[in-house]
Formats: structure tokens, sequence, C-alpha cells
């Protein structure tokens, strides 16, 4: 995908693709270089969308949509899946170019209505297997768990996501490149992405008929649910009909209580991502047996030895509605502190996307370092953990390091004296805090 093409996405266009409302006329291309990266450009409109639901939600309800920990986790998660596309290209389009190039059948016009229609429906009916699968084979839930893992249920919520999962996803759409050309599949991969944003919201009811066939808030809000009528159901990206079909359709009746059977009760964004890997790392070294070791990798998250593939639905554990989620109880001083540094690294981190082609690989790796140590750095001030302190402390150190080198700098260059004077009080302030709990640390 070609970031130069962004110029010719209209303000109309950027606002349309996000509900998937694009023509087959405007969003046709030749070649892959051509397709314009849609999902970077729909960065101001998460923000100006996830700001409209703060407002509506505080007019309709009294209350923002959800926390401040948990939305700079979810956002955290989106920035860690994103990383790794700075230095290659998605193994997604990857592999769809190699099938395409090496095993295509037939070869269907790029600028026909028709292939982009089938396109719509193929990837559409791709990522309900994927999603599916995500969710019934535990080494695929590994990576998918990232997502359901906060407990709100908001538009911030749709950014957690996982830097495992399109390790596996590729597999679902590359029998599309046995016949659809790579430029038509690039569109489809992102506007299906781009259209399950708009659905993690609470602000929005019921949308009538609508609801028949399209995937909407309500029904999704049952698939992040932990109830046990929400278990396994409602996997549609685009389409609800595919649920419908396949028998994995559920209403939502009951109030909804969010986030994983089993909470994981951190922010730390390396816990967040990983952690379900490392219980099934122990478990498979826990259960005897060849043949229950192959099932622990691949059958469902609640199999064990002697239960169906899927798990008992009477060991999911009972929600009451009264369930309090896990939050930070750090000081309103210290949030507000997390979040000056967490926007600061998103200017980098939007910075360095900018400005790839143009970066060496010596200073992506750099920055790359810099962005998932500001990130564990935020989590563990979060999550008041023993060494918070003493990594804060690092981290400022680094990134004045990194400034002076020339590999960071602010966006506002008149503003040079007065970063350093203000990094340069955070290494003084973490640092007496890091002498302080060193001193009162137990001798060994």
């Amino acid at each position: 995908m070609n970031p130069e093409a962004q110029q010719d996405v209209s303000v109309s266009q950027r606002i349309r693709m996000m509900f998937y409302m694009m023509k087959p006329n405007e969003t046709s291309f030749q070649i892959l270089e051509e397709v314009p990266d849609y999902v970077k450009q729909a960065t101001p409109f998460f923000i100006s969308l996830m700001l409209l639901e703060l407002v509506i939600s505080w007019i309709l309800k009294g209350k923002p949509p959800g926390r401040l920990d948990d939305a700079l986790t979810s956002i955290s998660a989106g920035v860690f899946s994103r990383l790794p596309s700075l230095f290659s290209r998605s193994i997604e389009l990857t592999t769809y170019i190699y099938v395409w190039e090496n095993y295509r059948l037939i070869n269907l016009p790029w600028d026909s209505p028709w292939t982009w229609y089938l396109t719509f429906l193929g990837v559409d009916f791709g990522y309900y297997w994927f999603h599916r699968m995500a969710h019934e084979v535990n080494i695929m839930w590994a990576g998918h768990q990232t997502h359901h893992s906060s407990e709100d249920y908001n538009l911030s919520t749709a950014l957690r996501q996982s830097v495992l999962q399109i390790y596996t996803s590729w597999m679902f759409y590359s029998p599309l490149a046995l016949f659809i050309p790579p430029s038509v599949y690039a569109v489809h991969l992102q506007f299906n992405l781009l259209y399950q944003f708009w659905i993690h919201t609470e602000v929005i009811n019921n949308l009538g008929p609508l609801e028949l066939i399209i995937n909407t808030p309500s029904h999704h809000r049952v698939h992040h649910g932990r109830n046990r009528y929400c278990i396994d159901k409602n996997y549609a990206g685009v389409l609800i009909i595919w649920d419908r079909i396949f028998g994995t359709f559920e209403a939502e009746n009951e109030k909804v209580v969010y986030g994983l059977t089993h909470p994981i009760n951190t922010f730390e964004p390396f816990q967040v991502q990983f952690h379900h890997l490392v219980y099934i790392w122990t478990t498979f070294w826990a259960t005897p047996g060849f043949f229950n070791k192959f099932s622990v990798i691949f059958k469902g998250p609640g199999w064990g030895p002697g239960k169906p593939r899927l798990g008992l639905s009477e060991e999911i554990p009972e929600v009451t509605g009264k369930e309090v989620p896990f939050s930070s109880s750090v000081s309103h001083l210290l949030k507000i502190y997390a979040v000056v540094q967490f926007a600061l690294m998103l200017a980098f981190y939007e910075e360095t996307f900018a400005d790839k082609a143009a970066l060496s690989q010596a200073t992506l790796l750099l920055r790359v370092c810099f962005i998932i140590l500001t990130l564990t750095s935020i989590g563990f001030l979060l999550d008041q953990r023993p060494k918070a302190a003493v990594l804060e402390t690092f981290r400022c150190l680094v990134f004045l390091m990194l400034y002076r080198i020339g590999h960071l700098k602010p966006l506002i260059p008149s503003l040079s004296f007065a970063f350093e004077i203000f990094f340069s009080i955070c290494i003084a302030f973490w640092g007496v805090r890091s002498m302080k709990q060193l001193a009162s640390s137990p001798s060994k």
C-alpha cells in the first residue's frame, strides 16, 4: 500500500470508509502500490469518534464510557500491534501475493464491480471463520484474547489489538488469492477492519431492521461478554448473516459483563499481549500424554482431559452484573502524568510511521524500543509495580540520550529547551523515589 496515495482520499471518503460505504469505482486500483493506507488515514477519525462518544455518554448517562487506565491500555495494545509493520509488509499481504503470483487459477478483472462485491463477501466470510477459530483453537486464542481483555466496552476497546493475530489470520484469506487481485483484496481487508471500530460502543442501542443483516453494537456487545449466554457467539465482521447461517448468533438480552472469563487484572502491555501463551506453555508441560498435549494447543481454551473440544459451559464462571472492573489505585496526578507521557509517545509514534521511509533501520529500531519501553513503564506505573520508579527513571534517561543524539525531537522545535527541562525534572523526581524505595526494601 502506498502512503503517498493518501492525498487522493477526500474527507467524504475518509468518513464513509469508517462505515464501509465506499463505492467500487472510487476504491478500485490496478496495482497494490496504488492502494491508499486507509487505516492510517482513519487515525483522526478514531480520535474524533472517541471524543464524540465521550460527550454523548456524558449527556445520556452522566459519566464517561470507560476508565482512563483501561483506555490507555487498549490504545497501547493498538500501538504495540502495529510496530512490526515498520520493518516489513504485513504477512496477510505477503502470503496473499505469494499465492497470487504462483498458484492463481483465474484473474478476475480488478476494475469490475462484480469483483469488488465478491471480494467484500469473500473477505467477510474469511473473517468470520478466522474469528471463530480464534475462539475455538487455543493457540489462536492466545493472540485474540488481547482484544477481549478489556473490562470496558467503548471505542478505545476496538484499538486493543494483538501483535500475534496476523500470524494466523492470513490462512483464512489466502484462498481468495486464487482468483482475486491483491489490490482489490488490500482495499477490503482494510475496510473490514475499519467497519469494526464503530460497533465497539454502548451509546448506540438497537438499529431496527439493520440488526437482521449487519453486525451492530448490540450484536458485538454480546460477543465481548463473559456471561455464559455470550460465550462463542456473534463472530461477524460486517455481515451478521454468517452467524445466523452457521448457528452462532445470539441476541442481546440480559446485561452484558465484559472481559475475559478469568480477568488478568493488569495494565502492563506484555502481560496483556502474551499472558495466555505462558498459560499454554505451563499447561502443555503439566498435561500428561502426547495426544493430550496436542489437544492443549489445538482444542478450545476451556478443554481439559475428558472434556468436549470446547470445554464445559458449566465451568464458565457465573456473572452477577455487580462485578467491579480492575482499576488502578494511583493518584489523579500520576494518571495525568501517564497521559502526558503517553501523548508524547503517540506523537513520536505517528512521526515514526510518517518518516519511516527516510529513517535508517537503526533509528527505527531505537524508536520502537523507546515506544515499547514507554508503554511498559506506563503499565508498571498504573499497576504500581515495585520497580515502576526505577523503570521510569531509566526511560526518561533513555529519552534524553536519544534526544541528544538526534533520534528523537519535539514536534515544535522552539520547545526543545522546555523538553530537556521537563525530562530532567522527571529524572530527578523518579530517581529520588527509586532511591527511597531501594532504601526501604528489606536487605537480603
